[in-house]
């Protein structure tokens, strides 16, 4: 487990001396060490305080945090909806809101239950109560909630993540329970809370009821009897109506068989039996047995035809519903893809069933008890496991010759979503809210949400919306929000508390502890106004309701309306595109059944994250990655970096190879910064005395293309972010930094930072570097929160130490037009093109790039082309690596000798003449030579500004004569005070040299060097 921030011991020693410094020079990129480092200046400068503090008074930005269940360790999927909006908010607070980023936990339900019975071998429900008591298993429950929800946080922060750690909101804690009884007495007082039986899906493990979008996304395979059975017509002999079932279970229970009233019917013939089913499904039903069709007719014509029930004898209690074995139509309900066309119907565990059974006032019989066994009204079946009789019940239905066919069929099937265990569909009494009444008013306020991806609103939860169902909010379990409502005993009226005053006014009595949980809250009794004794019913709330509130739950809202007034409506809320049917669903509901509105303004919905073989991640599978695995290895911002580029909405398969990658990009922006800060902190570059505005008459064009294009990029990760399209903010900054910045813009000026520490022309290039480099470091400070800190102080710092304390107390960069300038972006563009088709022509002759060449021949497509092009010629011919450059008029045709090799840009064609002259052969020799003494003054470790001794010792004194033109420019290029290019004896007088053996288009070179002093 991750100890608070990870401080080394040496991190430690300086916290307390109070020495602890991120200003030391940026050296190699170690993401371990770093993000320790900076992990404990945030704390001991209490960064996030003063980030904070700078919003006071701001426009509000109210983010919700999605609670996460305080069950499990988080995996990198976890990581990634926490960094998400990490970065969002970070970059909310440099814009200059005031930003609510309070955090939250999930901590009741199920979930905990199911863990907390793990950890105590608890097998059933009855033994919470019978084995350790109600008392003791909350305690443990709220015991396990503290734990992980502190583990849980010690991870998150690890990641960078900054929300208010202090004060997160815990949905156990007895003011939060108070704002989810305070919602349901406002559901009463609008009549929309009912009791009744209902239909649910039901765990027999867990014994409580699941609602439907609690099992939508837990179906699994299995394999289920599937039978035709035939129900006999009363009054008719050996004429059957006849249905399918794969719940063979549910058949003691069946009240009625139904029909399509517009569907064509047969009376079908088969030996001496005639059966009744729908025209389409005979030849499936039948199974292609040779028939007989005796008659046509719609199901309508079938409406109120009586049959025996063909378990009466089994199953005693159905002898006083024999009035109610009929068939009854309904035009929704019936398809003919699949069955006879005549559907078995049990109005007790079956929710269509029970729809038209209510329209037809049929019985609700549902003989199976709360742990999925039939009751004494199961008659035969009695006190055995519903689907553990499907065997039995099969037999004697093919005893009675009953049983048309029996099969098996592999089908979907719903499972409880934390113990797994089959559910069961089951008529139970139970407390519901009338959503349904407000469908429309739903659907009107989902439509003014701005929806991140916008399909994910007007599709998906749209289309959830047009199938709500009433939400039963009830469940028989103990770990949750106690159901606020009391019965009275004498009259059985029913009334409903709102509030922990409410109940202390109204209680007969109070225990000594007043706790609103389990068991403490059902010692507390009321006065009926009938004089009678009032009891709590004793189930708990639906965790989702729990959630559900959190939009006003969370602020302290009925008890304190300060922060709703200030803060009302949510702003953002970020959660996977799996809480279009929960979360975002719930707080939906809520908000109308109690504020009558959308709580919420804006929603981001983000994918999920899958193992390499596109599988979930569970322990189970062996396929879970947490996120310590990675930060160990990689840091958190290469973590952050690789998911925070992934398109949000999408899921995406974890690859650590990507991770990886992601380490790679952050080594080379370190190194840029490293360049631009070294050769800075040599010259004692001042960006306070030299401004942009300062050296602008001095200013060439590749610097004011590289101001341009940094407009460009504020605004362009300024709209995404504003859009929450954080993957492509991101995306942008990194090919920014990575390929205009590093490999071009810093290639363009490298000769100009190694001039005279006072030229203008390498002052300019050296505030225009810190300008870009800076406004970068802004921009990608909320995605890589550790490196761009470090940088920050390292960097922005170290030459200007009247800077902001902290990257992240820095406002957001704004857009200076003055320097955007459209035509040179697109002249630099056909530059970069041009240079692009030299590269390729190059490699098309073998001739690497630092290899002189003496001609390269531009023929552009159009006058636009050729006008860019002579516009960067200079640049073009000293990037070019070529002795001449000439540009051509457009489109010309040329006859060139065979030593001319052709590459094709997008906006011209280039030739590469490869012919080699012994003096090109020389400048090659000496940009090898070059290359190599650089990499061994990077193994010797010498900084930028130590001189080196270099002998280059050749047998040919050819070799020797040409490479010796060149050793001026050796000496410049690596820092050499002396310089010898001579036979290998005179490399004796290095002593404690380095030397390496290395050879150019076959000629053998041998190199000394050695710190001079």
């Amino acid at each position: 487990m991750l100890t608070k921030d990870s401080p080394t011991d040496c991190l430690k020693t300086m916290l307390q001396s109070g020495r602890l410094t991120l200003s030391e020079p940026l050296g190699s990129y170690k993401p371990q060490e770093l993000e320790e480092e900076v992990l404990a200046w945030w704390r001991q400068n209490a960064v996030y305080e003063k980030a904070k503090q700078l919003g006071v008074g701001k426009q509000k930005f109210y983010f919700l945090d999605g609670p996460p269940y305080v069950t499990n360790i988080p995996h990198v999927g976890t990581a990634w909806n926490k960094i998400l909006k990490d970065a969002i908010l970070r970059y909310k607070r440099m814009a200059g809101f005031d930003v609510h980023d309070k955090p939250g936990y999930d901590c009741h339900g199920l979930p905990i239950e199911v863990r907390v019975e793990e950890t105590l071998k608890i097998q059933t429900k009855r033994e919470i109560e019978t084995k350790m008591g109600v008392e003791k298993f909350i305690e443990k429950c709220k015991e396990f909630a503290r734990t992980y929800e502190r583990y849980q946080t010690e991870i998150f922060r690890r990641l960078g993540v900054w929300m208010d750690w202090s004060r997160p909101y815990l949905t156990y804690l007895d003011e939060y329970i108070e704002s989810v009884w305070w919602t349901i007495k406002k559901a009463h007082e609008k009549g929309l809370l009912e009791r009744g039986y209902r239909v649910v899906h039901w765990c027999p493990r867990c014994e409580t009821a699941l609602a439907g979008y609690e099992i939508t996304d837990e179906y699994r395979t299995v394999r289920d009897p599937s039978i035709y059975v035939k129900f006999p017509v009363e009054g008719r002999e050996n004429e059957y109506l006849l249905i399918w079932t794969t719940t063979p279970w549910t058949l003691p229970a069946n009240m009625a068989i139904i029909v399509h009233p517009d569907y064509d019917y047969v009376r079908a013939q088969v030996g001496g039996e005639v059966y009744i089913l729908a025209s389409a499904c005979c030849d499936r039903a039948l199974h292609h047995v040779p028939h007989k069709i005796l008659a046509v007719f719609k199901g309508r014509e079938l409406e109120g035809l009586r049959y025996q029930h063909p378990l009466l004898e089994e199953v005693p209690t159905q002898q006083k519903f024999r009035n109610h074995h009929r068939v009854l139509l309904s035009s929704e309900y019936v398809t003919l893809e699949v069955g006879t066309g005549c559907v078995h119907s049990a109005p007790g565990h079956g929710e269509e069933d029970y729809e038209v059974g209510t329209r037809y006032s049929l019985p609700v019989f549902a003989p199976v008890d709360s742990t999925g066994k039939f009751t004494e009204e199961g008659g035969k079946y009695a006190g055995k496991y519903v689907k553990g009789a499907n065997h039995e019940i099969i037999e004697d239905l093919r005893s009675r010759g009953l049983l048309f066919r029996e099969e098996t069929v592999d089908h979907r099937y719903p499972h409880c979503w934390r113990c797994k265990t089959p559910l069961l569909l089951r008529a139970t009494d139970q407390w519901f809210v009338k959503v349904t009444r407000l469908k429309d008013d739903l659907i009107a306020e989902s439509e003014g949400v701005t929806w991140i991806p916008e399909w994910a609103g007007s599709r998906r939860f749209r289309d959830w919306l047009e199938g709500i169902r009433d939400w039963v909010i009830s469940r028989q379990r103990y770990w949750g929000v106690p159901l606020p409502i009391w019965i009275c005993e004498r009259c059985s009226k029913w009334s409903v508390v709102g509030s922990r005053k409410e109940l202390k006014q109204r209680a007969i009595s109070l225990p000594k502890k007043l706790e609103l949980h389990k068991p403490w809250v059902d010692f507390v009794e009321l006065r009926c106004k009938c004089g009678g004794t009032m009891r709590r019913v004793p189930d708990v709330v639906d965790v989702w309701v729990d959630s559900g509130v959190a939009p006003w739950a969370s602020i302290g809202y009925p008890r304190d309306d300060g922060a709703l007034k200030r803060l009302w409506p949510v702003d953002l809320v970020l959660e996977g595109h799996d809480q279009t049917r929960g979360w975002f669903y719930s707080m939906l509901g809520a908000g109308m059944v109690s504020l009558g509105h959308c709580p919420y303004r804006a929603v981001l919905v983000h994918g999920h994250t899958l193992d390499e073989e596109g599988r979930r991640m569970s322990k189970s599978l062996g396929n879970f990655v947490a996120p310590e695995d990675v930060i160990t290895k990689y840091g958190a911002d290469a973590l952050r970096l690789y998911q925070l580029k992934c398109t949000v909405w999408e899921d995406f398969c974890f690859k650590r190879s990507e991770v990886e990658s992601a380490f790679s990009s952050l080594n080379i922006v370190w190194n840029t910064f490293s360049f631009g800060g070294t050769y800075m902190g040599l010259d004692k570059f001042d960006p306070s005395g030299w401004t942009l505005e300062g050296v602008a008459p001095h200013l060439k064009l590749e610097d004011r293309w590289i101001l341009s294009e940094l407009q460009s990029l504020i605004s362009k990760v300024s709209e995404a972010m504003e859009r929450y399209l954080v993957h492509e903010a991101l995306r942008t900054i990194e090919d920014f930094l990575l390929n205009d910045v590093s490999r071009w813009y810093i290639k363009l000026i490298r000769r100009r930072v190694w001039i005279e520490p006072e030229d203008p022309e390498k002052l300019s290039a050296y505030a225009t570097l810190y300008e870009v480099l800076k406004t970068s470091l802004l921009l990608l400070a909320p995605f890589v929160p550790f490196v761009a800190e470090a940088i920050y102080q390292r960097f922005v710092r170290k030459l200007d130490p009247t800077a902001p304390e902290s990257v992240h107390l820095c406002s957001w960069p704004k857009v200076e037009k003055r320097w955007i300038d459209e035509r040179l972006k697109k002249d630099m563009e056909v530059a970069r093109d041009a240079l692009g088709a030299v590269i390729q022509a190059r490699n098309r002759a073998k001739l690497k790039l630092r290899w002189p060449t003496k001609t390269v021949i531009i023929v552009p497509i159009n006058e636009d082309a050729e006008r860019s092009l002579r516009r960067f010629s200079g640049l073009l011919k000293q990037q070019a690596n070529c002795s001449e450059l000439i540009i051509e008029e457009p489109c010309v045709e040329l006859e060139l000798p065979p030593s001319f090799v052709q590459g094709e840009g997008s906006y011209c064609r280039v030739y590469v003449d490869r012919r080699r002259t012994p003096d090109l052969m020389a400048a090659a020799w000496a940009r090898e030579a070059v290359r190599r003494i650089q990499l061994m003054r990077k193994e010797l470790d010498l900084r930028v500004d130590k001189y080196v001794g270099v002998v280059i010792a050749t047998r040919d004194q050819r070799a020797a004569r040409l490479l010796g033109e060149f050793s001026d420019y050796i000496a410049g290029e690596v820092r050499a005070r002396q310089i010898a290019i001579a036979p290998k004896e005179e490399a004796k007088t290095l002593i404690g040299a380095l030397s390496k053996r290395f050879e150019v288009e076959g000629e053998p070179f041998e190199v000394y060097i050695v710190e001079a002093s």
